[in-house]
């Protein structure tokens, strides 16, 4: 069980991996690890989630910012929207644009992560696509991701501009240590000359 090799890791399955150029110290709760060129993770704009509230002591109304715990993530998420009120057992839509929703309601809700946070739709996904909503140190809602906007990032061209700026810095420490030395000796010169007009 402990330390044994495995060819692949399925469903289910703890494994360890290393990560060529990755250290320790730059994962972080929440990461998620994934392929490269065949569906990668991103950081999510905001997704749209089956939710239902089980221990809500008052109502819940659009912008209300629980702390949401997906896989290992542990994020403020605002209730942007909360689109239809529906039934929990049927799924059919009861209410459109409900101003509330209390304990026992069901409802297709629009939630924006605080902080960057990657989830996946829990048909494609299921451990990303699920979550707890915990607020007063208890659990008030669990819900299902149905869908995800992503943002999505151009890393050609920003991989292009950081590795310039990183030479200009370098460049640019080269050519002040130069001017530094530069200027120490012409300092150096430059005094006794004073000192010989006096």
């Amino acid at each position: 069980m402990h330390h044994t090799a495995l060819t692949e890791g399925l469903p289910g399955d703890n494994i360890g991996f290393n990560v060529k150029n990755v250290s320790v110290k730059d994962i972080k709760r929440g990461n998620v690890a994934g392929d490269s060129k065949n569906d990668p993770p991103n950081e999510t704009a905001d997704f749209l989630a089956q939710v239902i509230i089980l221990n809500h002591p008052g109502q819940i109304h659009n912008g209300y910012t629980p702390v949401l715990d997906c896989h290992t993530a542990h994020i403020a998420c605002k209730f942007a929207e909360i689109k239809t009120k529906i039934d929990r057992r049927s799924g059919k839509e009861i209410e459109q644009a409900p101003k509330n929703i209390k304990s026992g309601d069901a409802a297709m809700i629009t939630l924006v992560p605080s902080k960057p946070m990657s989830v996946e739709t829990f048909s494609d996904y299921p451990p990303l696509g699920r979550f707890a909503v915990r607020d007063m140190r208890q659990t008030v809602a669990v819900g299902v991701i149905k869908e995800v906007n992503k943002k999505v990032k151009e890393t050609k061209g920003a991989g292009k501009a950081t590795g310039k700026e990183a030479k200009g810095k370098d460049a640019g420490k080269a050519a002040g240590k130069d001017a530094g030395k530069a200027a120490g000796k012409d300092a150096g010169k430059a005094k006794p000359a004073k000192a010989g007009k006096k």
